[in-house]
């Protein structure tokens, strides 16, 4: 808990006074007033996340966590578990969706194995991937809690290792996963934060039919009741009805929020482990950028908790990390507004009347 306690400890708020000089910059851009609209709001925020006038984005990092789960054996998913280890070959080989979009945005991709149900020490001795297991997979949530604390705890401190060991050399964070199953878990973790009933939060994943819909529904209702998470306890929720890379992802975020570095959440799985952070150190919220809604019915949930509202609404549902890819690209166009357009004053344009 050493590094965790650290890390809530070492977060701030964002930096009021660099946010009023970026506002009164902003407002006087040689446009309309906030003809931009939300993109100069991201200016801002990422004004006061950075402590600069001239934020740094250069340098572009999203970190997919893969991980298996437990529950994957009651059927919750239209794929085999062994699907997951089978993506994560695709990422190293740079085959995938968010290698795709990654390049396309300028941003590197560092693929974790926070607990995959598979040997991949070859492609960590390789230096493929990153290895910061927790075990192979957690265990059945709809049985019992999905792994111990000391295990949520591990999780969630492997999550921050990994963005401090890369402040040098990342100015922004993006979020990715991938897990067979884990919308099962995510459902059940925005169920227990906001108070609705799992049906109401829970979505197709994989995109599984209405009779397998309603058999994940009664999974999840199973889960909560047999494990019963505290809402007000980040950590129990985890450890009760969680997964390995909703921790990592819950960890990175708090790692990028101490570094005062903007971090990019993507789509469902990654906002579900955004809540987690967030229950265990509200200000990390002002570090979080939504990069878009997914088509899951639990994320507009998710984003409501977090008083989020997404850059994008493209009906995305993929995951790895591709909606933060996409994203990435209004970071950088929020800063060049930021720092390339000129004032009224600057480029001697007569203001409104």
């Amino acid at each position: 808990m050493e590094l965790l306690d650290e890390t809530i400890t070492r977060i701030e708020p964002q930096d009021k006074d660099t946010r009023a000089r970026a506002h009164r910059r902003l407002e006087s851009l040689v446009m309309p007033y906030w003809a931009l609209g939300r993109l100069l709001d991201l200016a801002e925020d990422l004004a006061g996340m950075t402590r600069s006038l001239h934020p740094s984005v250069a340098k572009k990092t999203i970190f997919t966590m893969a991980a298996d789960h437990g529950v994957a054996a009651e059927g919750v998913s239209k794929y085999p578990q062994e699907v997951t280890p089978q993506m994560v070959a695709a990422f190293v080989s740079g085959a995938a969706g968010i290698n795709a979009l990654a390049r396309q945005a300028g941003a590197s991709v560092r693929v974790v194995d926070m607990g995959v149900a598979a040997d991949l020490s070859r492609l960590f001795a390789a230096g493929k991937i990153l290895s910061r297991r927790v075990g192979p997979g957690t265990k059945n949530i709809a049985k019992g809690p999905a792994m111990t604390r000391d295990e949520a705890v591990c999780a969630v401190e492997n999550g921050i290792e990994i963005a401090l060991e890369a402040a040098d050399d990342v100015d922004v964070f993006g979020t990715g996963d991938m897990g067979i199953a884990n919308t099962t878990p995510s459902s059940a973790i925005v169920s227990v934060f906001s108070g609705r009933p799992a049906a109401d939060v829970t979505g197709r994943g994989t995109g599984i039919d209405d009779e397998q819909l309603i058999h994940k529904v009664s999974v999840i209702e199973q889960s909560l009741r047999v494990n019963r998470p505290n809402p007000k306890d980040g950590l129990d929720v985890l450890a009760k009805v969680g997964g390995f890379e909703i921790g990592g992802i819950a960890g990175l975020i708090l790692g990028a929020a101490r570094l005062k570095k903007p971090v990019v959440i993507d789509g469902f799985i990654s906002t579900a482990g955004a809540l987690i952070a967030d229950a265990l150190c509200p200000r990390a919220k002002e570090y979080m950028i939504a990069a878009h809604r997914s088509v899951e019915q639990g994320h507009r949930a998710a984003l409501e908790l977090l008083g989020k509202q997404p850059l994008l609404d493209l009906d995305l549902r993929l995951g790895e990390g591709t909606g933060a890819a996409l994203a990435m690209n209004f970071v950088e166009a929020a800063v060049r507004v930021l720092t390339e357009v000129a004032t009224f004053d600057e480029a001697a344009v007569s203001k409104a009347r």
